[in-house]
């Protein structure tokens, strides 16, 4: 089905701003939506002292609507300290690009989620997380939620990779339904640590694979 497209939207898909990796990133986001496929990945450059956006890249895997809208938030955020950053909304994106498909306004959300997702990163990793909610099974679910299963496309609760969660004394146990040698193996246990290392109460993460 073919969707129409503003001029806008069509010149950020076939010439995305900002796009690639930054490696050792000061705070990474990855949301992805298992309705429509469509992945973001968004990664900062933070000065520390006056809390700008100094490099910000992101990598999306998606229809146009995806790529077009993580360009225009990359652009848009650029500059902005991390508070103003956190306020641009997916209504603001979508007035950006000229409007998008209603059907695909789901995109839009799915790259504000990922900067901001990007920015609390940042934030908990430097200590600006003011409300320090305690380390749950419930939290870490959250937080599995958005490490993918390439096997699948969905994240691993959803697909149920996940068959047990421990949480003992700031450690933080988690079994996996797949063998340590498998090919996705690696990729996923360090998805995993990126995700819950962060957590301000866990000192030690293990994650268990079934022989």
């Amino acid at each position: 089905m073919k969707f129409p497209y503003s001029e806008k939207v069509l010149d950020h898909f076939k010439n995305p701003r900002n796009v690639g990796k930054i490696e050792n990133p000061d705070g990474k986001g990855l949301e992805g939506s298992p309705a429509c496929g469509d992945m973001v990945a968004v990664y900062l450059n933070v000065n520390p002292e006056t809390l700008v956006i100094e490099d910000i890249k992101f990598e999306s895997y998606g229809c146009a609507s995806n790529i077009a809208t993580a360009s225009i938030i990359t652009e848009m955020a650029k500059g902005k300290t991390l508070e103003e950053a956190k306020n641009i909304s997916w209504k603001q994106a979508t007035e950006e690009l000229g409007g998008l498909p209603t059907v695909k306004a789901h995109c839009s959300v799915l790259a504000v989620e990922g900067l901001r997702a990007a920015i609390r990163d940042y934030e908990e990793k430097h200590g600006l997380v003011s409300e320090k909610e305690t380390t749950t099974e419930e939290v870490v679910r959250r937080r599995l939620k958005h490490v993918m299963n390439p096997m699948a496309g969905l994240d691993i609760i959803r697909t149920e990779l996940v068959t047990k969660i421990e949480i003992n004394e700031g450690s933080v146990r988690i079994l996996i339904d797949l063998p340590s040698d498998h090919q996705f193996a690696s990729a996923i246990k360090e998805d995993i640590l990126e995700k819950i290392e962060s957590l301000w109460d866990v000192e030690e993460v293990k994650v268990v694979f079934t022989e």
